[in-house]
Order: structure tokens, then C-alpha cells, then sequence
């Protein structure tokens, strides 16, 4: 039992990153001021832990997408497969940490490329925050967080796919659409399993 505590309590990636993000290099405004080191009372802004199924992720996802019938054995399983490709996974949470509960999330995927002098770029990916907790910045923290962190990392760029609704929102956090570029096109499989 000891074993599977020590592993729950594993973060995605080094939560010493996110200590390092200098919040005066984003054009992003916050009133009151908050940050991810200062997130507001009763809040924490860290990585992902494998202990994280318990205190409500997959039920935060499902605010988002369908999620489906994600067990903790499926959810370590993933973490772990995640945890493995080093400098590519940076799901970051919101946890309120009276309630421990995770209340918002974001992740960066970090694709490497030939391209640009083998450079890296960020992709910014499965934005939530709960109901519960709107209107209180956590959507503009954890997104900046995640720029910020993109940029920390040497992306050379980070970009994100919206439905239209969003547009207005992400275009006050900095995001351009691209002129001539701006379409969002994709094929979905049906779901087979090859494994």
C-alpha cells in the first residue's frame, strides 16, 4: 500500500518549472493581480499528479468533451505512458486545495520539429475550468501559465484550435488568427482498438 501511495503522489513534470515563469513577460492583465505562484487563497497551480483521479480531473474534463468511462486503472495507465516522454506532456491543474479539488486545467504539448533549426513548438490543448469556479481569472491564469511555460521551454510558437465563440477571448490573451490560414480542418476515425 506504501508503494501505491509513493507512486499517486508522482507530479507529470517538475513542478520547479513552474516557479521559474516570469508573469511581467505577459501582456496578460489580471485585476486583482494573481499568478500561478500566487493563484488567490485556498489555491495551487502545479502539475498533474497521478493521485489527481481522486480529487476529480476526469469529472473536470467532462465540463469540456466527452471523456467517457475513464477507470484510475486506465488514468495511472495514461500518466504513466505521458510520464515517460520527457519534455513533451505539461498538463497543468488548478487544485482548490480546502476542497482538493481540481477546478481548472490546461495542457502543452511540446511537438519537436526539423523545421526552424529543430525547434520546438507548443500546443495548447483541453482548456477547463469548472462551472463552479468562473469569473474569477482561472481561465486567463492557467492559459498564460501555459504561455508562459511555452515560452520558458524555447517554443517558437504555441498555438490552439477554437470553436468561433472563443475566438474574441483567446484574441485578448494574445493569440492571432493568421490570415489565409485561419481554417481548422480534420478527419475522425471511428474508434478501433489495435491493441
Amino acid at each position: 500500500m506504501g508503494q501505491h501511495t509513493e507512486v499517486e503522489s508522482r507530479p507529470l513534470y517538475d513542478p520547479d518549472l513552474l516557479k521559474r515563469l516570469d508573469f511581467s513577460e505577459s501582456t496578460t492583465k489580471f485585476e486583482p493581480l494573481i499568478s500561478a505562484s500566487q493563484p488567490g487563497d485556498g489555491l495551487l497551480v502545479r502539475p498533474l499528479c497521478s493521485s489527481d483521479y481522486d480529487k476529480g480531473f476526469i469529472q473536470l474534463l467532462g465540463q469540456l468533451t466527452k471523456v467517457g468511462e475513464v477507470t484510475q486503472e486506465q488514468f495511472f495507465k495514461r500518466f504513466e505512458a505521458m510520464k515517460t516522454c520527457p519534455n513533451t506532456y505539461y498538463v497543468t491543474v488548478i487544485e482548490d486545495t480546502q476542497k482538493s479539488k481540481i477546478i481548472g486545467a490546461a495542457t502543452l504539448v511540446v511537438e519537436q520539429k526539423f523545421i526552424h533549426d529543430c525547434a520546438v513548438r507548443g500546443r495548447l490543448e483541453d482548456v477547463v475550468v469548472s462551472d463552479e469556479y468562473r469569473g474569477k481569472q482561472l481561465g486567463k491564469l492557467i492559459i498564460t501559465t501555459i504561455m508562459l511555460l511555452a515560452k520558458y521551454l524555447n517554443c517558437y510558437k504555441i498555438t490552439l484550435d477554437c470553436n468561433d465563440k472563443m475566438i474574441p477571448f483567446y484574441s485578448t490573451l494574445g493569440y492571432k488568427l493568421e490570415p489565409g490560414n485561419s481554417n481548422y480542418m480534420q478527419i475522425r476515425f471511428e474508434k478501433t482498438c489495435h491493441l
